[in-house]
Parts: C-alpha cells; structure tokens; sequence
C-alpha cells in the first residue's frame, strides 16, 4: 500500500495529495521554474491550482517568503500562465 503523498498550500494552509498542487522549486543555481514533473532538485514551494491561491500569492508576494529572496514578477507572471492551463 502506498502512503499519500500530502503537501501544504503555502497560501491557503490546506494539505492535499502532491499531484494536486503546483511545485515551484528553485534549485542551487538560484533559477525559480515551474516544476511539472515533482522530481526536481532544489527547495520546492507548493500552492493550490487555484486562481485565488495564485492571487494571493502574487499579492503578498509569498514566494518572497518561502524562498528567503527577491522573485522577479516574470516568475509570478509563469505561475499565472500556468494555473491558466488547467
């Protein structure tokens, strides 16, 4: 039997299964992406895909938080697009 795999909405505090939620890493190198497929090294943030999640995200700037830096609004602006998609 396999465990779920729960993450916690950085926005929301809501927990849900890994795959339900949106991975944002950023690796060694500093880079910031989108990460589809879960795997990738580097801290990862997870928020719901949801447009007001992602909203608030972008309001309070909490990748800012998660990440301890600055994040460029073209990081935010993928996240968006991204959310879109689904």
């Amino acid at each position: 039997m396999q465990k779920e795999r729960l993450r916690m909405c950085i926005i929301c505090r809501e927990h849900s299964d890994k795959k339900e939620l949106l991975r944002i890493v950023k690796n060694k190198e500093g880079q910031i992406f989108v990460d589809k497929t879960g795997k990738a090294n580097g801290r990862g943030a997870y928020i719901c895909k949801d447009k007001n999640c992602f909203e608030k995200l972008k309001k309070t700037r909490g990748l800012n938080r998660a990440f301890k830096c600055e994040i460029p609004n073209e990081v935010y602006d993928k996240i968006g697009v991204e959310i879109e998609g689904n």
